[in-house]
């Protein structure tokens, strides 16, 4: 038509809008509650990321980095939190709200027992929790869950009527693989020490796990019915290691308990209780629940069922939760007597029955109003967590050491240090401290002499550190763990070599120079000396093979004890190139004679790498 100009077509702006205001974000945020958090148009928000080939639909999770870079384009700052943060907000925000906000009651506290193996750990829970059960129901005790609540009975105890939650853990692996998930169950560690044998390698393992975890600690010297018994031993040897008694001036709480004869066990508890009181242990009854899982396991019958240990808030049947990347239905829950229970107060161990697929120790527990909102969260985790198996491991090395430096300005390195002999050990230990400056951190976690255990490996991959073995190598399980959880473990046997590494790691100049690769080991079954030839060493390839090119290592008890060549490789009377897993030669190590029946050769191949220009 003549003269009509038609109005002009709505184009979204491609100009950023300059940043007005902050808004808060959860991981795996829709675009409809996205768009709401911004105030605009769903469909505008869709065509933005549309333009940014993004196909969404109105109900999609978003990542927090583009969710955040949609919300810098629409003019908003973020800030990112989890879903288990938010849903604590929300309830704070609820109560607060409320006209009469319930009050924040005493919980009972979290107890985790440690120790050396034989020290005594299992006498005392299971001597702890028979004393402490009302008659008649001491006789058919089935404990299902590595977890239950006892109540102090002893009516002349000033503790009366108060309640302790034990955990059962199998060792520290489970303390450490919990912590390494972020979880924090435990309020009170309860250290075991036999008084006739005094501290043990797993003794001290257990001191690092809990001042790793910040943890206060209660000493139980235990076994002190026995003739041979020497308490005083046990508290000189734990000051060395600092922990003070209190009767000597310290801040660490020591109890003479004999879990056999039941000997000063209410007392053990009332401390538990002052130690805790100490700790101000808050909960609030009236919120919903949150938690973390103890341990998850499937059963046939039942499908998932997993232990949680309710933190705060209480528990209800029916109630819809998100644990990790699973979400689920409380369908039924047990107590840790087999009772099926209605509701779990603060500081209650479960048994739950109700998730679609089976969550891991140390998962975070939350519980949800919306079953919906629960689903899209678990498959949003679920999506990233398979991404994150797919990418590489960002775990420490000392060659990314350097660019972390450059990017956070101040670098903790966290080290566990492994020698042969505790002299080396020192040495070292003052090497290190000395190290640090001002950009970089070294804290030594835990040192020790022997092999690189599990134990090693574990306590590395919760805390993000690297492993230093000096003369020693690492156990073969120990071994297979590092590989799995990416843990760095660098192998010395000179002093001066190691502080260049670290040095060079700390100025941003480390280049590895040989990359070593393992071939096999070999046990040593029994020795021959044969004039003009040497030592010669009749062995059974235990895994991998051998070659005759192959470098070696002799090793007893796992420490090295020379680093050479193979002199000879024989099968029966004829030379061999190489001989496999499960069959039996004859080794003799080149100019090298000192080898013993029960000792292990381990073949390895060195390749030099090229040097790397540093810009």
């Amino acid at each position: 038509m003549k003269g009509y100009t038609p109005p002009p077509r709505m184009v979204v702006s491609n100009e950023p809008q300059p940043i007005t205001r902050s808004i808060t974000i959860t991981e795996g945020i829709s675009v409809k509650d996205l768009a709401e958090k911004l105030d605009i148009r769903a469909k505008d928000l869709i065509s933005r990321l549309l333009s940014k080939g993004v196909f969404a639909t109105i109900n999609q999770t978003l990542d927090a980095e583009l969710a955040s870079e949609m919300a810098r384009f629409f003019g908003a700052d973020t800030n990112v939190i989890t879903f288990e943060e938010q849903t604590a907000k929300e309830v704070d925000a609820a109560a607060a709200g409320e006209e009469s906000a319930p009050e924040t009651g005493i919980r009972p506290p979290v107890v985790t027992i440690m120790g050396h193996v034989d020290h005594g750990k299992t006498t005392l829970l299971d001597s702890i929790r028979l004393t402490n059960v009302a008659e008649g129901e001491a006789g058919g005790i089935t404990q299902h869950i590595g977890a239950y609540k006892v109540r102090i009975t002893d009516k002349e105890s000033p503790a009366f009527g108060r309640e302790i939650v034990f955990l059962d853990t199998p060792g520290h692996e489970a303390f450490t693989r919990m912590r390494s998930r972020g979880a924090k169950a435990t309020d009170i560690v309860v250290l075991v020490v036999a008084a006739d044998d005094g501290v043990m390698p797993q003794t001290l393992e257990a001191i690092d796990h809990a001042h790793a975890a910040e943890v206060p600690i209660i000493v139980a010297v235990n076994k002190i019915d026995k003739p041979d018994a020497l308490p005083d031993r046990v508290k000189k040897q734990l000051a060395d290691r600092g922990l003070m008694p209190e009767e000597w001036g310290g801040k660490t709480v020591f109890v003479d308990v004999s879990a056999k004869k039941k000997t000063n066990l209410n007392l053990l508890m009332e401390m538990i209780c002052l130690v805790a009181d100490l700790g101000e242990l808050k909960a609030t009854p009236e919120r919903a629940a949150t938690g973390v899982v103890l341990e998850a396991k499937l059963d046939r019958g039942r499908g998932p069922v997993a232990t949680v240990l309710v933190q705060n808030g209480t528990l209800n049947a029916g109630d819809n939760f998100v644990v990790g990347n699973v979400y689920g239905k409380v369908r039924a829950m047990f107590d840790d007597r087999g009772a099926q229970l209605k509701t779990a107060p603060p500081s209650t161990p479960v048994e739950i029955i109700g998730m679609e697929a089976l969550p891991q120790a140390g998962d975070q527990f939350v519980v949800v109003a919306d079953r919906d909102k629960a689903r899209g969260i678990s498959e949003y985790r679920e999506q990233k967590s398979r991404e994150a198996a797919l990418a590489k491991s960002s775990r420490v090395s000392l060659e990314g050491l350097a660019e972390q430096i450059k990017a956070a300005g101040t670098k903790e390195l966290n080290v566990i240090l492994k020698g042969d002999v505790q002299g080396s050990v020192e040495v070292i230990t003052d090497l290190l401290t000395k190290l640090s400056n001002d950009k970089v951190r070294l804290k030594l976690l835990r040192s020790g002499v022997g092999a690189i255990t599990e134990t090693d490996v574990l306590l590395a991959s919760a805390s993000n550190a690297i492993i230093i073995g000096f003369n020693v190598r690492p156990e073969r399980k120990a071994q297979e763990i590092a590989e799995q959880e990416k843990v760095d473990i660098r192998l010395h046997s000179i002093i001066y070599e190691l502080q260049d590494e670290i040095k060079r790691a700390m100025t941003g100049l480390l280049e590895p120079t040989f990359k070593e690769h393992y071939q096999g080991r070999a046990d040593v079954l029994n020795v021959f000396r044969i004039p003009k030839v040497g030592t010669v060493a009749g062995c059974r390839v235990s895994d991998g093979l051998i070659k005759r090119d192959s470098e070696v290592r002799l090793l007893r008890d796992n420490v090295q004890v020379f680093k050479g060549k193979v002199g000879s490789l024989r099968r029966f009377k004829d030379d061999a190139s190489q001989v496999t897993n499960g069959m039996e030669c004859g080794i003799s190590i080149s100019n090298y004679g000192d080898i013993k029946i029960g000792d292990v050769i381990e073949a390895f191949a060195t390749e030099r790498i090229a040097a790397e220009v540093i810009a």
